[in-house]
């Protein structure tokens, strides 16, 4: 605590020279330890977003729907009969490497906390994995590690964990990514805002002690790892998911009375970016005495307890004639409550401990004069188009390795791990349909959720890849004939100051915004997680894309399983491009060519086709293409309804591997009792449709005739978790 403050020692808490020199010319003089942490931590990429916010502002993030779009802890949508979701989804990546169990759980404690802060009950946990070579004991290490976490928290807390995805790449073993979404539900009258007011107002601690976990995460978060990571673990936070359980309650039986001004969770760089945030949306001032903060250890300066990042607390500012009814609802649950300030008209974020002065900072230049950069960005250059392959393997024998490879392979491991189920109100569990359906308590309305990515396509065009994720996301919703709403965002990338890697960011922004503008899919929530390097080595571009949908009777929403009796129709036009797909992936152990192309006219044409069937009755299942193509997709309806499919021989004038294992988007698999009337309508709208076949038996019956038996495809999609973890 007696260091210099100096640029070396600015340099160390992760601000650049000519950031420091803005930081003297602020204060007008040398900042304290206390000052200097602050504005690190406010000034970091993760806290301030000074690379990306530039290009953040170019995404649609309006339509009629939409109640509070970025800015706010988490993004709220109208969802009808004066209700409204509200989500968000975060990243946990650096924290997850280091120490796995507590960095993926705390991970879903701080979304958690984004969710509730605004007054929703969550109703809805999922998340997005990216894990590396499945052949390395640091890979097996972390999954167990997140995956513990994540059920732990969640299945503790009592949200259900409903969905998600979990991808391998050589790429992200130095640097796993854990991104976690929560949903929740609340009545529009009654969202509760950050914006601090009301001079004089007291400022009120609430939740847990604090401690000197996390202290530095948000600097940590914002750089590549080191060799060292190890050294780091003093930088990942502890959390109780019991204590968060009573800190939900507690603050949702205060949200129904008029106490509440304003309310932020103490996330990434805790009670420092909570007051600073709070009282600069306000446009007010905060005073704050450390001495009344509750801790946990001995002896804390106030460097620590402004920078700690420990879990379950939050900020509060109350209307001061309800302080003794709010203090009396903590107390019942048995949590911290302490007065530790007040809002003031200075416009400065003033710290005392001790007797002293720690912190005086101006507030509007603290946030107005943040750096904002516009990084030098190359354009990616367009990959060649793959052209005509070789199949070396056959139909059976690539179908039988795809589904078994650690992608596409079944995710029931993980899933068993989690309470999906928890609340009551899940409809569609893992594995049960593109999208999770989880009705509304009291209601027939169910909200459909998932998350998509795929980081292959990304890294050969990331602006192809960026339309692609949300395009997916909106076919996996509208599969379940839930109508898409909005969506949430986690950008992960590499070092924005390397050219290569910043016109990725670029790229994918602009791919997804283009595709949210075409199907109506406003972006309302997001982080942005950068610096995902470790000795150089950067992740696969990852523009995780969370989707939220409605359907206004939970009773209507159709699974994945396959029935007897019922015929399979495509929908969408097969062009066999297998540039960036599995199979390629898979069979041919090669990664190039171009990803699929992105036709966003019909990708809506053909959704909004299938939704409607959906809605009306006509389809008793549906399952979008992605990953591994047509033949998968059947295989996984055969093996969610344990019924077999004969598929007819295709008239086209591609190969067979192209035609069945291609990655065309826009497409989906429709089992149906009237197959004829639904391929007359489909013609009727100039939707691409045929026939492929029909559900029966315990076999599937491949279009050469070669039968497979599901036995023996489901042996092969088991296989990956269970000999892993044996």
């Amino acid at each position: 605590m007696d260091q210099a403050i100096d640029a070396t020692l600015a340099r160390s808490f992760g601000l650049s020279h000519e950031e420091y020199g803005r930081v003297l010319s602020i204060m007008g003089r040398t900042p304290s330890l206390t000052e200097l942490g602050i504005f690190s931590v406010m000034w970091s990429e993760h806290c301030s977003y000074k690379s990306s916010r530039v290009w953040l502002k170019t995404l649609p993030t309006k339509a009629p729907w939409v109640i509070h779009g970025p800015g706010e802890n988490a993004g709220v949508v109208d969802i009808g009969d004066g209700l409204a979701a509200i989500f968000k989804m975060e990243s946990h990546n650096h924290p997850s490497f280091i120490e796995p169990y507590q960095g993926a759980a705390t991970g879903v404690g701080g979304i958690l906390r984004d969710v509730f802060t605004m007054g929703a009950r969550p109703i809805a946990n999922l998340n997005a994995l990216r894990f590396g070579d499945p052949s390395l004991p640091v890979t097996k290490r972390v999954v167990d590690g997140v995956v513990r976490g994540i059920g732990g928290y969640g299945n503790c807390v009592g949200v259900p964990t409903v969905g998600g995805e979990t991808n391998f790449h050589s790429s992200y073993s130095g640097n796993p990514l854990v991104n976690a979404m929560t949903v929740g539900i609340a009545r529009q009258d009654k969202i509760f805002l950050s914006a601090a007011a009301g001079i004089g107002n007291p400022v009120v601690y609430v939740g847990s002690k604090t401690g000197r976990d996390g202290i530095h995460g948000a600097t940590m978060a914002s750089t590549e790892f080191a060799a060292d990571s190890e050294e780091k673990r003093p930088t990942v936070q502890v959390g109780d998911p019991f204590i968060e359980k009573l800190l939900i309650e507690a603050c949702l039986e205060l949200m129904t009375t008029d106490a509440i001004v304003a309310i932020q969770d103490m996330g990434a760089a805790g009670l420092t970016s909570s007051s600073v945030e709070m009282a600069g949306k306000g446009g007010v001032g905060i005073e704050l005495d450390l001495d009344s903060v509750p801790q946990r250890e001995a002896g804390m300066s106030a460097y620590e307890m402004m920078l700690s990042e420990s879990q379950e607390r939050m900020l509060m500012v109350l209307d001061p004639a309800r302080e003794a009814m709010a203090r009396a609802i903590f107390e019942k649950w048995e949590l911290d409550f302490a007065v530790i300030g007040r809002i003031t008209d200075t416009g400065r974020i003033v710290v005392r401990h001790r007797g002293r002065i720690e912190a005086d900072i101006p507030l509007h230049p603290l946030a107005e004069q943040a750096p904002l950069y516009e990084r030098p960005y190359s354009e990616p250059l367009k990959p060649a188009s793959l052209g005509p392959v070789e199949d070396p393997s056959g139909l059976e024998a690539a179908l039988l390795a795809l589904l078994a490879c650690p992608d596409l392979a079944s995710k029931r491991w993980i899933w068993d791990q989690y309470d999906a189920t928890v609340g009551g109100q899940t409809v569609k569990r893992p594995g049960q349909a593109d999208a999770a359906i989880v009705k509304i308590d009291g209601s027939r309305t169910a909200l459909a959720l998932t998350t998509d990515c795929t980081p292959r396509y990304c890294a050969a065009d990331p602006e192809t890849g960026g339309a692609q994720a949300v395009a997916e996301a909106w076919r996996n919703i509208t599969a379940t004939g839930a109508t898409p709403l909005a969506v949430t965002d986690n950008l992960n990338f590499g070092n924005p100051e390397k050219p290569a890697i910043m016109g990725q960011i670029v790229a994918a922004i602009r791919g997804m915004g283009n595709a949210c503008s075409a199907l109506d899919f406003p972006v309302v929530s997001g982080n942005v997680s950068l610096y995902n390097e470790t000795e150089g080595r950067p992740i696969l571009p990852t523009p995780a894309i969370g989707g939220l949908g409605v359907i206004e009777d939970a009773a209507k929403a159709v699974g994945i399983a396959l029935k007897p009796g019922l015929d399979l129709v495509l929908i969408g036009e097969t062009r066999g491009e297998l540039g960036q797909s599995l199979w390629l992936r898979e069979i041919l152990h090669r990664e190039d060519g171009a990803p699929p192309a992105i036709d966003l006219d019909a990708e809506r044409r053909n959704g909004d086709f299938v939704r409607r069937l959906i809605l009306d009755g006509r389809i008793a299942a549906c399952h979008d293409i992605a990953d591994g193509g047509l033949l998968v997709a059947v295989a996984e309806m055969a093996l969610a309804g344990n019924t077999g499919a004969t598929l007819h021989p295709i008239q086209s004038a591609l190969a067979p591997h192209a035609f069945w294992f291609g990655e065309d988007q826009a497409r989906y698999v429709l089992a149906a009792a009237d197959s004829a009337a639904i391929l007359r309508d489909a013609q009727a709208r100039s939707i691409p449709a045929r026939l492929l076949g029909s559900a029966a038996g315990a076999e599937l019956t491949l279009p050469d005739g070669t039968a497979i038996s599901l036995t023996d495809i489901r042996a092969a999609n088991e296989r990956f978790f269970a000999a892993w973890f044996a």
